[in-house]
């Protein structure tokens, strides 16, 4: 391990990717009152809530899809937060077999919450351990294999499982059906993000005026986690060319250096816009054929970029493929024709 001194202090890469983690934690609302924006999710919640907590039961099971980064993992944390329960925190590609599953579910305490992230990568065989579970707490397990092997029924303490996906249209209906809440969290609006980017600069200690707070919001794509991050970079430069204070001039400035446009497009995005119009004629191209071209995986196109660029309506997806749309051409500065 790598060990630098500085000021006579050992510091350690590991030391300083755990500050990292805590300043991320730092940044993230503790309670629904603190989170910012999806009033329609937030009210919803705060009625479960409040209902499951007067008649003394755990909150029906959650799902919440949406794009990444817009606060399912925080709004997760403050359910349990706001049920006053201890939340334990995996994912679907973690739990590989049912045994897996099994330790989870038997070390819950009643009313934890359980929360899975990317549920929709679950095993086939794990899923069909969670349904009972999910039912009536009860977990079956099989001890031993051949002629020998036998079933035994474990009850469970009653619990929430809180699943979080970017693909809702992947899990299977089996699962789906026994969420009894079910939430999307839509893209944010930019005066929301600006209100999150004023906190976080106020937690990290960052004077930024309103002018250099809304340039962040507007380049940061609807998303509080590429807000926050942008933010973490913008500082940086105002700590170099500035004295630490954020004003629209060195926002700009480093926004600029970061390759994040006007409409918060980077040069992956721009990539995927050029690659269509130029090299297909605008579309239709097949999302393997754009992930081939770019050098991105199917992925990462379907989840990260292509939901932003539908909405402000530069990309159209049809059944032939991906088309780019007039908007799209204007924004790289290339004639539209049709």
């Amino acid at each position: 391990m790598v060990i630098f001194v500085e000021d006579n202090k050992l510091i350690s890469p590991e030391l300083e990717d755990i500050e990292e983690e805590r300043l991320e934690r730092s940044l993230r609302p503790k309670t629904l009152d603190e989170y910012i924006g999806q009033d329609k999710v937030k009210e919803n919640m705060k009625v479960y809530i409040e209902a499951a907590k007067k008649r003394g039961e755990p909150l029906d099971h959650v799902l919440l899809y949406g794009p990444p980064g817009l606060g399912k993992t925080t709004l997760s944390n403050i359910i349990s937060n706001e049920m006053n329960s201890n939340i334990k925190i995996t994912s679907g590609p973690a739990i590989e077999k049912p045994g897996d599953l099994a330790a989870l579910l038997t070390n819950l305490n009643e009313f934890d919450v359980l929360f899975i992230d990317e549920i929709h990568r679950l095993n086939k065989s794990v899923e069909e351990i969670l349904y009972p579970a999910l039912e009536d707490y009860t977990l079956d397990i099989i001890i031993g294999k051949g002629p020998s092997a036998r079933s035994i029924r474990l009850d469970l303490p009653k619990f929430t499982l809180i699943g979080a996906t970017t693909r809702v249209g992947s899990l299977t209906t089996p699962l789906r059906d026994r969420f009894g809440i079910v939430e999307r969290l839509d893209l944010y609006k930019p005066d929301d993000l600006k209100t999150i980017v004023k906190r976080s600069s106020r937690i990290l200690e960052i004077d930024i005026d309103d002018e250099a707070a809304m340039e962040i919001a507007r380049r940061s794509r609807g998303t509080p986690r590429i807000a926050n991050r942008i933010l973490k970079r913008v500082r940086d430069y105002a700590a170099v060319l500035g004295d630490g204070n954020i004003n629209l001039k060195l926002a700009k400035i480093a926004l600029n250096k970061l390759e994040i446009d006007e409409l918060g497009l980077d040069e992956i995005d721009r990539k995927m816009l050029e690659t269509i119009i130029l090299k297909y004629s605008g579309g239709p191209v097949g999302v393997e054929t754009l992930a081939a071209t770019i050098g991105e995986e199917v992925e990462t196109i379907e989840d990260v970029y292509e939901p932003y660029l539908m909405q402000i309506g530069f990309l159209s997806r049809t059944p032939r493929g991906r088309i780019a749309l007039e908007p799209a051409y204007k924004h790289i500065g290339i004639e539209f024709s049709k």
